[in-house]
């Protein structure tokens, strides 16, 4: 079989370059229109999506300015100047808590009449102690520790002047129940309480001195507490017929 070829060189050369061209056409449309596609899709986010965020966002801001205004004092409150005014008041109310432990040795009666603590609470609302301990000597160590606490008096220095005031005042105690404690000896269990004076735990009240009717602590200076004030719960023990 013989074929002719009729078609000239140069023909054949057109043809091909409309091809090509017809191809690069194709492309670029279909590039511009993806890139139309990614430009509405900008638009639509800056000026629709980018645009309802901020309104809803100053709304936002405009409530939440208009409650924060609406705060009585507030400028006092968030000014940074007011706060560096304040440091001083500030640290001057803090509490000393710590004295708590220089007070527990204080007040413990000396043996056979001495109570080991086992638990131990200090409300700052309600300016409340409330202590669970228990005694080997029973009722006559109790009465003693309540005795105790009830004499301790408080001696500090305010405005140039030294000051006296009782260390507690509105005391009770409950929960009694004989129990063995850790060697298995008998001892009473109790918890008491006591409302104490606001200068207990104070800044103001300086050199504050725990005094009771057998010994003196100076709270700001004492370095340490002794072991045997705490001990651990003694157990249940039924009680003899």
């Amino acid at each position: 079989m013989i074929e002719i070829n009729l078609v000239p060189d140069v023909k054949q050369e057109l043809i091909k370059a409309q091809r090509v061209r017809v191809s690069v056409i194709s492309i670029s449309i279909l590039t511009g229109l993806i890139a139309a596609g990614v430009v509405v899709l900008l638009a639509i986010w800056v000026f629709g999506v980018q645009t309802a965020r901020s309104v809803i966002l100053d709304n936002t801001i405009q409530s939440e300015s208009e409650t924060l205004a609406s705060v009585e004092d507030v400028n006092d409150v968030l000014t940074i100047q007011n706060q560096l005014s304040r440091i001083s008041e500030m640290h001057d109310n803090k509490t000393i808590t710590s004295r708590i432990f220089d007070i527990l040795t204080t007040i413990n009666p000396s043996e056979p009449n001495n109570v080991a603590i086992t638990n131990l609470l200090l409300d700052l609302e309600t300016s409340t102690i409330t202590i669970e301990a228990q005694a080997a000597n029973g009722y006559p160590a109790l009465e003693t520790f309540k005795k105790t606490i009830e004499a301790t008096t408080l001696r500090f220095n305010q405005n140039d002047e030294q000051v006296s005031v009782p260390l507690a005042s509105d005391m009770s105690d409950s929960e009694r129940s004989y129990g063995e404690d850790a060697s298995g000896a008998r001892v009473l269990r109790f918890t008491l309480s006591f409302v104490y004076p606001e200068e207990l735990f104070s800044r103001a009240a300086q050199n504050a001195t725990i005094v009771a009717p057998e010994r003196t602590n100076a709270t700001d200076s004492f370095q340490g507490v002794p072991h045997s004030l705490f001990t651990q719960r003694a157990n249940d023990v039924e009680e003899e017929e």
